[in-house]
């Protein structure tokens, strides 16, 4: 899963906004809406769908590009408002911030009357498609379907598709056989008195089936499209090249194997039948081509997104495990990294990974290490590149932010370290703020909340030692995680956005990640992954509690932390969780690594 051609090797060049406005001009076309996405609305998109990045030069994982004849704009969220200008002309594009002003508010304010907008509708949800819609109609415009992508047709060296191999995710991991899943998700469609359920996210579909890929990086994903039917078959469109015959047996006779192409055919058969569609998440395509079919077209979440995201007791002996080995290898990076000077981002990322891989089962990293030194911290979704590198400088901070893929669980953690050396100590700004992050990081990991409650309902209690002290951070606080699948994973988030928020369950694993970023000096990030578990009441208590049990294993750096300005149930917290980390993983070190643990897990006081 490579994805070293993900960043331009330069700037891009401003002949491919010219050559996509001639086409544009030449298909009687006003403007054109460029998304980050692909045909399947993944965060991680193959070599040969990354348009954003072609075109604009920006490589953040969300964003969209608005071209107009003579105006330009990239939109992007907060995590990325230092990036995008880094990244990108800003002569030819401007930033926008996508929450602030979204693309829909800024075109309503741009196009005119008569103007003809044109989108690809394999790019967007249907969702997105009635935004754009609703903006061009505020203005006198119309909103034009393009199958035939104008910027596909400027970009002369795009690549192929993907055809990495698909494997067998064995029960060993999945814990339950596909036919079972296969037999729950039937159920549910025959209880909604549905035909049928369009999958088109392929997480979705490797977790149904039991299979994974390697078509896009850092996620075991195979881009595919599949039907699930409410007597339990399915139908698999995946490009034959694929497939093995040891794949082929383990899907089995209940489901059908045909090519991509034949999928508007097949979606043409459901005529009459009440087939479901996610508009979060399906192309804006299957719900014109259903449409136009006579489906009647059941607009409803996907039915594998919740069953997936509650692992079940085989996924989260997996990833304890996974957290485990994963665990060995940061405190030996940790250990290997602590007064070793001249070290650069690019070297210590490359250090991390190598002993990653040394760990049985592991298959690669989950996204690319965030590996922020100094100023480069701030930078929330900072990737290194042999132009930016920047070596680790005694007496600043140093942010990173890693994760693996094994095939018994998905790991993401983030530690904020003191660069030792020079006879340097931390200032006092610094561990305030660490503290401060930390305190909220503390809060969530201890929570005990009712059933029914939503990640957007606990998110200020990581937010209030910050906001005490007029500071705040401009991201979510956790995102669910996926077993050996996606490191982001829906619908489970801990977030101010209390949107579609879904209520926690027991299985979900989520991360737990607040922090505190000065721009221009240092960023702070802590961050470990939860897994939520049912809990004892109180006696005399009423409702069913729940409650996070944390997997990561690594411990926080001493030397950043404020003992005062924790309170005695903080500490007693940090000092337990130290003291479970030395226990658990020392016996897997050297000694010298068990050495520098033994200091980094002292209490606090």
């Amino acid at each position: 899963m490579d994805d070293d051609d993900e960043i331009p090797s330069g700037p891009v060049p401003g002949a491919r906004l010219d050559a996509l406005r001639a086409m544009l001009a030449a298909r009687g076309l006003s403007g054109f809406v460029v998304p980050r996405a692909d045909e399947h609305q993944g965060e991680y998109v193959a070599p040969n769908a990354r348009r954003l990045a072609w075109l604009t030069g920006f490589t953040g994982s969300a964003g969209m590009a608005v071209v107009l004849a003579t105006q330009a704009a990239v939109f992007v969220d907060g995590r990325y408002t230092l990036q995008v200008r880094a990244e990108v002309d800003t002569e030819r594009f401007e930033p926008v911030h996508l929450v602030d002003c979204p693309p829909s508010r800024w075109l309503a304010d741009r196009l005119r009357a008569g103007d003809r907008l044109g989108y690809d509708p394999w790019l967007h949800t249907a969702d997105q498609v009635e935004a754009l819609h609703n903006a061009a109609e505020r203005a006198g415009a119309v909103l034009v379907a393009c199958l035939d992508n104008p910027l596909d047709a400027v970009w002369n060296e795009r690549p192929p598709p993907p055809v990495a191999p698909l494997a067998v995710h064995a029960m060993t991991f999945a814990g339950r056989s596909s036919q079972e899943k296969r037999g729950d998700m039937a159920e549910i469609l025959r209880a909604d008195r549905l035909d049928a359920v369009v999958l088109t996210d392929p997480s979705s579909i490797a977790w149904l089936l039991n299979i994974r890929g390697g078509d896009v990086p850092y996620t075991p994903l195979p881009l595919c499209f599949a039907l699930l039917y409410a007597d339990g078959r399915a139908a698999l469109f995946v490009d034959d090249a694929k497939l093995s015959d040891a794949v082929r047996d383990h899907l089995g006779p209940e489901v059908d194997i045909r090519q991509p192409s034949e999928l508007p055919a097949a979606l043409d058969l459901l005529a009459g039948k009440r087939v479901r569609v996610d508009p979060n998440a399906a192309a804006s395509a299957f719900f014109d081509r259903l449409s136009a079919a006579g489906a009647q077209v059941d607009r409803g979440a996907d039915p594998c997104v919740l069953p997936k995201a509650c692992k079940n007791p085989v996924e989260l002996a997996g990833a304890r495990v996974a957290h485990l080995r994963d665990g060995v290898a940061v405190v030996r990076f940790l250990a290997w990294l602590e007064g070793r000077a001249g070290v650069d981002e690019l070297a210590a990322a490359a250090r991390l990974e190598t002993l990653r891989a040394e760990g049985e089962h592991f298959r690669g990293l989950s996204f690319p290490t965030i590996a922020g030194s100094g100023p480069h911290g701030a930078i929330v979704h900072y990737r290194a590149t042999p132009a930016s590198n920047r070596t680790l400088l005694p007496g600043e901070l140093f942010l990173l932010d890693s994760g693996a893929q094994y095939l018994d669980g998905t790991t993401d953690i983030t530690r904020t370290v003191f660069v030792r050396g020079g006879g340097r100590e931390p200032g006092p700004e610094e561990r305030e703020r660490f503290t401060l992050v930390l305190k909220g990081h503390v809060a969530i990991s201890r929570a005990l909340f009712p059933t029914g409650t939503t990640g957007s309902q606990l998110d200020v209690l990581a937010r209030q030692p910050l906001w005490r002290h007029g500071l705040d951070y401009d991201h979510g606080t956790g995102h669910g995680v996926g077993s050996f699948l996606s490191v982001h994973e829906g619908p489970q988030r801990i977030s101010k956005l209390g949107v579609g928020a879904a209520a926690l369950k027991s299985g979900m694993v989520l991360s737990n990640e607040p922090g505190y970023y000065k721009s221009g000096a240092y960023g702070i990030r802590t961050e470990n992954l939860l897994a939520v578990v049912a809990a004892d009441g109180p006696p005399g208590g009423e409702r069913e509690l729940l409650a996070f049990e944390t997997l990561t294993l690594v411990p926080y750096d001493r030397a950043l932390v404020v003992p005062d300005l924790l309170d005695a149930e903080e500490r007693a917290w940090v000092d337990a969780y130290h003291a479970r980390v030395e226990a658990t993983l020392a016996p897997l070190l050297d000694d010298a690594t068990r050495t520098w643990l033994a200091g980094a897990c002292a209490p606090l006081y």
